[in-house]
């Protein structure tokens, strides 16, 4: 049975306190080594809010109309994985074709796009919490577009950070890593408002 969610909470609970990244850690990878520019971030965060609301409509109606009908459930992260690695590859020819500029501009983050496990997280929820189609897709927007907040947030910041006078032992990976863990206490804040489980 679908749970009955106003789209409205679950958007807002999809980007600020369920944040699949910064309350599930999903898509860790991606997030620390891209957010070291502010403007690769930006880049990178709208392709993910893109490919996360595609795949999510699509994983979830070959979930629910192929895989549950046929019995093949026992496939689904295989078949998942297939479907992210399929539209990131048409969204990047896609591109290409239309945006040459835009294409260059983004260069190696639209594949990185199909080994983010954010994506796929999102993709096994919807089958999880038993969305439907609308619901799915209102989520898979809604935490593309947290996972896009969470990286332009730490690439401003360590934008900041870098002209601050940070000790020795601290710079790189151990101050990035401070900041990611205050940030998930800051998302954590909201968590008292609204919660989908």
């Amino acid at each position: 049975m679908t749970p009955t969610i106003d789209p409205l909470i679950l958007l807002l609970a999809s980007i600020f306190t369920s944040n699949i990244l910064l309350s599930n850690f999903l898509g860790m990878c991606s997030f620390i080594s891209i957010s070291k520019d502010l403007k690769a971030a930006h880049g990178l965060g709208l392709a993910v809010i893109v490919v996360m609301t595609i795949t999510s409509i699509i994983n979830w109606a070959v979930y629910n109309h192929i895989l549950v009908f046929f019995e093949l459930e026992y496939l689904r992260y295989i078949v998942f994985i297939i479907v992210i690695a399929a539209v990131v590859q048409m969204l990047e020819m896609l591109i290409e074709r239309i945006s040459p500029a835009l294409y260059m501009g983004l260069g190696i983050f639209l594949p990185l796009i199909t080994v983010n496990c954010a994506i796929l997280g999102v993709s096994l929820f919807l089958q999880i919490r038993n969305y439907s189609i609308e619901q799915s897709a209102v989520y898979g927007f809604g935490s593309g577009a947290g996972w896009w907040l969470a990286i332009l947030a730490l690439a401003a910041i360590r934008k900041k950070v870098d002209a601050a006078p940070v000790p020795a032992g601290l710079k790189g990976p151990g101050i990035t890593l401070i900041i990611i863990g205050l940030m998930a206490m800051a998302f954590m804040g909201f968590s008292g408002m609204l919660n989908v489980q």
